[in-house]
Formats: C-alpha cells, sequence, structure tokens
C-alpha cells in the first residue's frame, strides 16, 4: 500500500512534467524533430556520427536531421517511455493491493489503456504530420492522465470526506468546474495546435472588433490536416481568427466561473486553502495568455500558460476528491 501511494504522487509529478515538456516540445516547433516513432531517424537516439547521418539522409531524404529539435522530442518520449512503466507498475499494484488501497483496480485499468491509446496517438502526431485533431487529442490524454494520478494520489494521501462541503448546493458546481476547466484546455489546445494564436494580436478586441470577420465551418472542421480546410485549400485568415475568438470566450467563462466558484469556496473551511490556490491560479493564467498575446508569444510565457493550466487542473481535481466520500 506505501510502495502504490508513492508511485501515484512520483507519477503525479512525472505527469505534469511530461505535459509541461510536450507543450515546450510543440511551441517550440520540434513536433516533427523525429520523422519516425518511437525511435529518431531509425534508431533509440539523435544520429551523430557520420555514418549514422548519412543513413538518416538515405533513409529520410525529405527530413534533414536537426539535432536540437530531435533531441527535444527524443527526451520527451524518454520521460513519457518512464511515466509509462510507472502507470504499469500502478497497474499492477492497483489490483495486487485491492483490498488495501483507496481506489478502485479497476481506476488503475482505465490509466494503463489510457497511456497506451497515448502512446498510440504520440505515434500518429508523428505519421499524421500534426494534424490538429490528433495532436489536440494527444494533449487532453495527457492533461486526463495527470488528472487520474492526482484524484489516485489524494485519495491515498490526502484527506477527505462529503462533509468538508457545507454548502451541499455548491456539489454540482464543484463538478461542473471540472468540465469547464477541461473544455478551455480543448479549446486552447485547439489554437496551440492549429498556430492560430497569432490570428488576433489586440486585446481585447479581435482585429479591433469585438466580433470580426470568422470562419467557424472550417475552423472547427476536426478532420482536416494542419494549414488546410476540408477541401485541401490554405486554411484562411478568418478560420483561424475564428478559433483565437472562441479561445477568449472560453477564457472568459472558465474566468467567470471559477472566479465566482472560488469565491464561495473561500466560505468553507476545509476548502479555503484550495480556493486560494485556484483563484490565485486563476489570475496567473489569465495575466499569462494576455501577456503570452500582446508580447507575441514568448516562449517561456506560453509554456508557462499550459503549465499553469495543468496546476489549476489539478487543483480542482484534488477539490473535487476532498468533498468525495
Amino acid at each position: 500500500m506505501r510502495i502504490f501511494s508513492k508511485l501515484t504522487v512520483i507519477a503525479a509529478c512525472l505527469a505534469l512534467f511530461v505535459v509541461v515538456l510536450g507543450a515546450y516540445v510543440r511551441l517550440s516547433d520540434a513536433g516533427l524533430g523525429c520523422p519516425d516513432w518511437p525511435g529518431c531517424y531509425g534508431t533509440l537516439t539523435v544520429p551523430q556520427s557520420e555514418s549514422a547521418l548519412l543513413h538518416a539522409q538515405i533513409a529520410y531524404p525529405d527530413s534533414p536531421v536537426e539535432h536540437p529539435k530531435a533531441w527535444k522530442e527524443m527526451i520527451h518520449r524518454y520521460f513519457a517511455g518512464a511515466l509509462g512503466v510507472l502507470v504499469a507498475a500502478i497497474f499492477v499494484l492497483g489490483w495486487r493491493a485491492r483490498k488495501h488501497i483507496n481506489v478502485s483496480p479497476w481506476l488503475t485499468t482505465f490509466l494503463a489503456a489510457l497511456i497506451v491509446m497515448q502512446a498510440a496517438f504520440g505515434m500518429w502526431t508523428v505519421t499524421m504530420k500534426l494534424m490538429p485533431l490528433v495532436v489536440t487529442t494527444h494533449l487532453m490524454g495527457g492533461m486526463s492522465t495527470l488528472a487520474l494520478l492526482a484524484w489516485m494520489a489524494h485519495r491515498q494521501r490526502g484527506l477527505w470526506s462529503a462533509r468538508y462541503l457545507q454548502a451541499e448546493s455548491l456539489r454540482p458546481w464543484v463538478r461542473g468546474a471540472l468540465l469547464v476547466i477541461f473544455a478551455q484546455i480543448f479549446l486552447g489546445g485547439w489554437t496551440s495546435t492549429n498556430y492560430a494564436w497569432s490570428a488576433c494580436t489586440d486585446f481585447p478586441t479581435c482585429h479591433g472588433a469585438w466580433f470580426p470577420n470568422m470562419d467557424f465551418a472550417n475552423a472547427f472542421d476536426w478532420v482536416r490536416e494542419l494549414g488546410l480546410d476540408a477541401k485541401g485549400n490554405t486554411l484562411q485568415l478568418t478560420a483561424y481568427t475564428a478559433i483565437q475568438w472562441t479561445h477568449r470566450v472560453g477564457a472568459l467563462v472558465t474566468f467567470l466561473y471559477l472566479g465566482w466558484l472560488g469565491l464561495r469556496l473561500l466560505k468553507e473551511p476545509q476548502l479555503k486553502k484550495l480556493a486560494h490556490i485556484m483563484l490565485g491560479l486563476l489570475a496567473i493564467q489569465i495575466a499569462l495568455g494576455v501577456a503570452t498575446l500582446l508580447l507575441h508569444l514568448p516562449l517561456v510565457l506560453a509554456v508557462g500558460h499550459n503549465m499553469v493550466a495543468a496546476l489549476l487542473l489539478t487543483t480542482i481535481v484534488v477539490i473535487n476528491s476532498k468533498i468525495t466520500e
């Protein structure tokens, strides 16, 4: 039981790191640093010697070796692989110690299945040339993995009781916060994977208007290729604008919802500390989002925006766990 408890905490921390590292790889345009999967140019490292580079050039003539990008991608894969090993151990221990742990072993089974799906989407991210739906789903899978591990870690090491929430009417709103944050993370992922962050560079308006000219049909066509519409033509600015504008509206809804909920939870003695953390992260996230836009996507701010989103999700998961019997 103690080993299971420690593993869930370690895996949750590693999942957070992998999510942030994945954002760094994506935002530094290194998602195709290796043209194959799971190796890199047919090896488990990045080609270094003259013979290895020659082999890579022959095998992948359209993908010249760029060492900085390739190493970023491979380091991300190494850490993701380590997370997969930890999840496999959690799955095995979850069933062996199922009478002594505070989570269902079926939850560990679902987590293991999710990791397998993550590996598949990691491969498709490369083989399908950064198709937005695939990359966004991969991001959501990473966030879901983090959320599950955070839940399991808190159930093992934290304090929880249905009585911790005195205002019973708030319970569905606390549950709803999970839906709100996941929806906004999806919109943020869709904006990032479509490289639509620069569609509107002014704030709070977009192209000087509250409702600019937008093409929602092509913006949210889920099965198109990166940079193309459903007919294979170059995606127009109006589509990118629709993606960016929708993400902004989602951010406003998220801010109002979580802000209101956080202020209400400040009145709950057992949840006051977590409410402060949630409100603080929410304020930082909004500030990072605006600064990232106005400063034209500095890498450190963009990665920080992803990290704070992951921390905000984790906080909401812990709040939900804490009020669940």
